[in-house]
């Protein structure tokens, strides 16, 4: 996932697009609000503070899975980050049924015009998932409140349960935020008791390769805390690796140090899976020639993405049966 390249000058935004965001009922319509007494309310993140003066009503989700999060509430924003998958659909299956027939504006992966964003006419931009450094955050919090990550956590790597607080803090909800998190948290344990042959259990999340080397995930990283949380450890190798990022590429010649109790590979196409399947390096390392390879595909990959509390639950349900397999 790249980080996104925010344009520096700021326009005064004249077109008005339609849709607002508010509370939604399971059907999507609109429901009557009950935040707005928590306002004004003040969140702490990486550059500062900022401060939400009252109950905003035109959400922009700008992080590139910042969506989940913010529907989790019953909100729907009026502007989706686009990541991948389906140009036209801002949400995906875990996410329809509180998502109703709402189209909000899908703005693009690269090179977010900020006059877009002004365009419109947000009173909340929830930025958490989005990368943005200073100067980014600078020019957008001219057009309304912006939440960045907060302190000590790298970009892409806040965990679900402190951006759902986040979220819920900055929507006025923070109840809520802590109802959602224990729901969540219950199911992981629940799972956790049901395969207890997790715990413990190494594995190296990666995917097809680029320029030659092979990438690996941190277990800092957002996906790769999903596995944590079931019991499983990223080999320290790996962690080192990464540094202080959320993941690090490989050469050919370290592709030894993709073995682990299990090697998960992330694939967006079958080519990509193809290439995987074909690369002769990789069928030396120990747990692909031993088979102990798992494949993250289709609504399990989109899911993984997000690792979010809406998509959480959805993948314990569907590819932790598949996880538990692979290990025997």
């Amino acid at each position: 996932m790249h980080r996104i390249r925010l344009l520096v000058a700021l326009a005064v935004a004249s077109a008005l697009v339609t849709g607002c965001a508010g509370a939604a009922d399971p059907e999507g319509q609109p429901a009557p609000s009950e935040g707005g007494a928590a306002f004004p309310v003040t969140v702490d993140h990486r550059f500062g503070a900022v401060t939400i003066p009252e109950e905003p009503e035109r959400v922009v989700a700008l992080g590139f899975t910042e969506q989940d999060a913010i529907l989790a509430f019953g909100v729907v924003p009026v502007g989706v980050r686009y990541a991948f998958g389906p140009e036209d659909d801002a949400f995906f299956p875990w996410a329809d049924e509180i998502a109703g027939d709402a189209s909000p504006a899908i703005l693009p992966r690269e090179d977010v015009d900020p006059e877009a964003v002004a365009a419109l006419r947000p009173d909340l931009i929830m930025a958490v998932t989005a990368g943005l450094d200073r100067a980014q955050y600078d020019v957008l919090s001219r057009i309304a409140p912006v939440v960045v990550p907060p302190q000590g956590h790298i970009d892409f790597g806040v965990p679900w349960q402190e951006q759902t607080r986040i979220t819920g803090r900055a929507l006025g909800q923070p109840e809520r935020a802590e109802e959602i998190v224990a729901e969540v948290e219950g199911e992981f344990a629940r799972v956790r008791s049901e395969h207890p042959q997790l715990a413990g259990r190494s594995v190296v999340l990666s995917g097809p390769a680029y320029d030659g080397q092979y990438p690996v995930h941190a277990g800092a990283d957002t996906r790769t805390r999903f596995f944590g949380e079931l019991g499983m450890v990223v080999p320290p190798a790996i962690d080192a690796a990464a540094g202080d990022q959320f993941y690090a590429y490989l050469s050919r010649e370290q592709a030894g140090m993709l073995d682990g109790d299990v090697v998960a590979f992330q694939v967006g196409s079958p080519a990509e899976r193809a290439g995987i399947e074909s690369d002769p390096v990789l069928a030396a390392v120990p747990a692909v020639a031993e088979g102990r390879t798992l494949w993250i595909e289709g609504s399990d990959y989109d899911a993984l993405q997000f690792a979010s509390p809406l998509s959480l639950p959805y993948l314990l349900d569907g590819f932790v049966p598949k996880l538990a397999a692979s290990l025997g």
